[in-house]
């Protein structure tokens, strides 16, 4: 065989080793590739103050709300665990109609309307508002506009009771007057829209045959 045919194999050999080698470096890509997870071993209960890690990195239902390392997103994944059908997102679309149903049962004096959805201690207070309305011969005609923001804030798991504590802020859009017996408006203007900015917290015990979250909190 001549030296030139003899050159010409060895170069071939030497090419195709290196393209096996940088395969084995680089994989091979079909479309998108997801980075490969590795699951490390929970530990039994010792990790339950983690968030789980799914495939593709940490849970993007908690840690598009909060950040990975809060001590709210180590309280989500926790009532995760406790209740496989909390979802973070699903919880922020129920708050968004409680935060509507609520503020605007408050202003009409609704109580019976929104006590299921509302601790005894809070209930007491807004309850308390709407009989002194009602003592003065005041009214309110409001009107929810929309809600401009809505942010997760904060959230708490107390283990020993599987409580679940989640706050969020809003800043919602209404128009609302108040007027005496007489139906004449004392205060406030129909047409103009006025920003309320509230931070409630809602509980639930995760787990739970009762889906409702309760507001136990309310604060500014």
């Amino acid at each position: 065989m001549s030296s030139p045919v003899i050159q010409l194999l060895v170069l071939a050999g030497i090419a195709i080793f290196l393209i096996l080698r940088l395969r084995d470096v680089l994989g091979t890509r079909e479309g998108f590739e997801k980075p490969a997870v590795t699951r490390k071993p929970d530990n039994a209960e010792t990790q339950r103050g983690t968030f789980e890690v799914i495939e593709g990195g940490p849970d993007s239902d908690i840690v598009d709300h909060v950040d990975a390392d809060s001590d709210a997103a180590k309280a989500l994944a926790a009532m995760k665990l406790a209740d496989a059908d909390f979802h973070v997102g699903d919880f922020l679309n129920g708050a968004r109609g409680a935060y509507e149903m609520i503020l605007m049962g408050f202003e009409a004096g609704d109580m019976a309307k929104i006590k299921p959805f509302l601790s005894e201690e809070v209930y007491e207070s807004f309850a308390g508002v709407v009989e002194a309305r009602e003592k003065q011969g005041l009214t309110i005609d409001a009107n929810f506009v929309g809600l401009r923001e809505m942010k997760l804030m904060g959230a708490e798991f107390d283990r020993s009771t599987n409580e679940g504590e989640v706050t969020v802020r809003f800043v919602g859009e209404q128009t609302s007057v108040v007027r005496d017996k007489a139906g004449k408006i004392i205060e406030g203007n129909p047409n103009e829209v006025k920003r309320q900015k509230d931070v409630w917290s809602f509980a639930r015990i995760m787990g739970s045959d009762n889906p409702n979250w309760q507001l136990v909190a309310t604060g500014e």
